[in-house]
């Protein structure tokens, strides 16, 4: 294994499982060099379905250089409809191709309004909008430009599939720690798990200053002054004054703590400020991490990620998982004792069960054996515990489950370099392609 660039580190992912030098190479060059097609599980009625019963509308858009969330809220705007009645499956990166479900409670398919770099399929009609989570995966087709050493990706691709734990003969399964990617935290400046742990522990002056301040020398000269000011002075009025319009969410804290006498109600009430999604990823951003660290503990310790040791909680397989897919169902786990080890071990070599680590939360069940004392090890180096995921409103969490191992076929192209795969939902394209760049994060 090689150890990670400083960035990664920040965010516990310690490790490269394969050895080789990476490609190098330029990823999104152009938004057709990163394509994204959803594997949908939603079904839908006609779409002359009766409107009482059936009253959203279903449609795939296929995206180019479009952010989900702006996305929808043009969309919104054009119909003059609230966001509110927008809904999707899974957010997808901007500078790509994307193509993905979308629902809009009480339109008709000849509303949809003509976009710049926007195509419409219209699916049908439904009951209830799509959901986040509403889908079996992903579909990625990813280029990769200028690689000044594409025959290492064979190299890559052996060790990966060794770690996958399948025969070698097999169409090239590989696999990789299922680590939550770089854009979970942030890919210039990785704070969001560090405000998320500064919640847990209710330390909202903490939590809104890790956001507001900590300048990264990855960011413009101009933010990194305005975010040392801000740490230094605490003068929130002439701090609102040095910070940079396009940093909204920041702003919108420091005006509710202009009026304020800063205590830890203030604090807290600053934080409130921001949109619900982003403060429960806070709270998800430090169950990531926590998560992270304890598959580069697992790795460094030496436990195998394909099959389990004694004390492991494995998953099972979903059974609606579609054809030539892996998809762990985190909602029904079993703990591994002694005697059903070798018997676990089989089911998930065939694919039928899974290693899993906690995202940990309230509900937390932590795993016996080696795997236990990691997950106890992380959590007290962090200095955190399920109890303190007990939180206010937003911010509460009762933890989950998430397997360890993502494996997937991987096929390869060269000239230009180009690597085509499926993941299951929730999981991350670029903890492979950082496998075969080994490039700075912010690249991916």
């Amino acid at each position: 294994m090689r150890e990670t660039q400083p960035l990664e580190h920040a965010v516990g992912i310690r490790y490269y499982i394969s050895d080789s030098d990476g490609t190098g190479g330029q990823l999104r060059r152009d938004p057709a060099d990163f394509r994204v097609r959803e594997i949908e599980q939603f079904e839908a009625e006609p779409v002359d379905a009766e409107t009482g019963a059936y009253p959203h509308l279903l449609f795939r858009v296929t995206l180019r250089n479009w952010d989900t969330n702006d996305f929808a809220q043009r969309l919104s705007n054009e119909l003059g409809i609230s966001r509110e009645r927008v809904s999707w499956a899974g957010t997808k990166d901007k500078r790509a191709v994307t193509t993905q479900l979308f629902s809009v409670d009480g339109i008709n398919a000849n509303d949809l309004p003509e976009l710049s770099d926007v195509r419409y399929d219209v699916v049908g009609r439904t009951g209830r909008p799509i959901l986040f989570g509403d889908l079996a995966g992903n579909e990625f087709e990813v280029t990769v430009r200028n690689a000044e050493k594409p025959e290492c990706a064979e190299q890559t691709v052996g060790e990966l599939t060794a770690f996958a734990g399948r025969d070698a003969s097999e169409s090239q399964t590989v696999g990789v720690p299922n680590y939550f990617g770089q854009q979970r935290f942030g890919s210039k400046r990785p704070v969001t798990h560090e405000v998320g742990l500064a919640i847990i522990r209710e330390d909202w002056e903490d939590a809104v200053m890790t956001y507001v301040g900590n300048p990264s020398d990855r960011e413009p000269e101009e933010t990194q002054t305005a975010r040392t000011f801000a740490e230094e002075t605490r003068n929130w009025q002439a701090a609102l004054e040095k910070f940079p319009r396009g940093l909204g969410f920041e702003r919108s804290m420091l005006h509710a703590l202009v009026d304020g006498d800063d205590t830890s109600a203030d604090f807290r009430a600053a934080l409130e400020t921001l949109p619900t999604n982003l403060q429960q990823l806070f709270v998800h951003a430090a169950q990531s991490y926590v998560f992270n660290r304890i598959l580069s503990t697992r790795l460094e310790k030496g436990l195998p990620f394909d099959q389990p040791v004694q004390g492991d909680v494995v998953c099972f397989s979903d059974s609606d998982t579609p054809d030539g897919m892996e998809l762990p169902d985190t909602d029904r786990t079993q703990r591994v004792s002694e005697d059903r080890v070798d018997a676990v071990k089989r089911h998930c070599e065939r694919g039928r069960a899974f290693v899993t680590a906690p995202l940990v939360g309230t509900d937390t069940t932590l795993a016996n054996g080696k795997p236990g004392d990691i997950e106890r090890e992380v959590l007290e180096s962090v200095g955190i515990e399920p109890d303190g995921f007990d939180l206010p409103e937003e911010f509460h969490s009762t933890g989950d489950r998430r397997a360890i191992l993502l494996r997937t076929t991987l096929e390869i192209e060269r000239d230009p370099l180009c690597l085509s795969f499926r993941l299951p939902r929730g999981s991350y394209a670029t903890v492979i392609l950082r496998e075969f760049l080994k490039c700075d994060p912010e690249s991916l």
